[in-house]
C-alpha cells in the first residue's frame, strides 16, 4: 500500500464512457486498483454501452484547458495519460498544456475507434495526433490498426510490430512505443521498443468477448506504474499482467462487449 502522505498521482485526459468500461471511467478504476490517486480532464462525453456509441459531444476547448490547469495548480500529477482526443483543436490544446506545464511522463493512447467500430478520432485529426502529440509521449501504446495508421505500415506479424514500434520512436519522436498484439493471430504479444532494444510481453489469448476498455486500461496501467516510480519496462510489464488478469476474471455486463474486471485483485468475476 502507498504511504498515505506520499500517494502517487496520475491524470487522465480523455473522453467519458457512460457505460463505465472504457475512457475516463476505466482510467480512474485502473489508477485506484494500482494504488494511484487519479484525476481527470474530460475532453468529450459519449453516450455508449456494451453495444456501441450512440452519441458524442466534444467539450469546449476552454473547459478542457481549465480542468487541466485546475488539477496542476493544486493537486499536481506524477504522470499523465491521454486517451480520446477527437479533433485537431483538442489535440493541439492538450499538447500545448503538456508543454506549458512541463508535464512528464506522458502515456499516449492514440484512441481512434471504439470496440464496437465507432470512430472516436476525426479523420482530419490523425496528422495532428502524429505530429503534435506522439513526440511528447514518453510511451505511446497503439494497437495494431492504430499503429498502421500512424506509421503507414502493414502489420501482420510480430516482426512487423517491431518495425512499427521502431518507427514510432525513431521517426515519429516518441520516447518509447508499445505496439499491442491483440489484433494479430496467435498469442497476445505486445512489443516494446525503448530506443535501445526490444522486449516482448506474451500471454496466451483468453477466449472472451468482454474486452471493452482494454486499450484505455493498458495505457492507464502504464501511467500508474510510471507515477509510482517504475521504469518504462517494469511499468509495461505490470500493465500487461494487470490487463491479462482483468480479462481472465471478467464478467458479463450488457449484451455486447462487456468490461474488464478492473478490481480483480479484490473480487473475482
Amino acid at each position: 500500500m502507498p504511504d498515505a502522505h506520499n500517494i502517487p498521482r496520475a491524470m487522465t485526459i480523455a473522453g467519458s464512457d457512460s457505460g463505465g468500461g472504457a475512457g475516463i471511467q476505466a482510467d480512474l478504476k485502473t489508477f485506484a486498483a494500482l494504488g494511484v490517486y487519479g484525476t481527470s480532464a474530460i475532453t468529450a462525453i459519449t453516450a455508449q454501452n456494451t453495444l456501441g456509441v450512440t452519441d458524442v459531444q466534444e467539450l469546449p476547448i476552454s473547459i478542457i484547458e481549465s480542468q487541466i490547469d485546475a488539477i496542476i495548480n493544486d493537486i499536481g500529477t506524477d504522470a499523465v495519460k491521454t486517451g480520446m482526443l477527437s479533433s485537431p483543436e483538442i489535440i493541439e490544446t492538450v499538447a500545448a498544456k503538456l508543454r506549458s506545464h512541463g508535464l512528464t511522463p506522458v502515456v499516449v493512447d492514440p484512441v481512434m475507434v471504439a470496440k464496437g467500430g465507432d470512430r472516436l478520432l476525426q479523420e482530419r485529426a490523425v496528422v495532428t495526433l502524429r505530429d503534435a502529440l506522439v513526440p511528447l509521449a514518453s510511451v505511446v501504446t497503439p494497437n495494431t490498426p492504430e499503429a498502421e495508421v500512424l506509421t503507414g505500415m502493414e502489420i501482420r506479424t510480430v516482426d512487423d510490430s517491431r518495425k512499427a514500434a521502431r518507427t514510432l520512436v525513431e521517426d515519429l519522436g516518441a520516447g518509447s512505443a508499445v505496439v499491442k498484439g491483440g489484433h494479430l493471430e496467435g498469442p497476445a504479444t505486445d512489443v516494446l521498443y525503448d530506443g535501445d532494444g526490444f522486449t516482448e510481453f506474451t500471454h496466451t489469448r483468453i477466449d472472451t468477448k468482454n474486452t471493452h476498455g482494454t486499450g484505455c486500461t493498458f495505457a492507464s496501467a502504464v501511467a500508474a506504474g510510471l507515477a509510482s516510480g517504475l521504469s518504462v519496462h517494469d511499468a509495461v510489464a505490470q500493465a500487461k499482467e494487470y490487463v491479462t488478469e482483468a480479462i481472465r476474471n471478467t464478467f458479463p455486463m450488457g449484451a455486447g462487449h462487456g468490461p474488464l474486471n478492473h478490481f480483480h485483485r479484490f473480487w473475482k468475476g
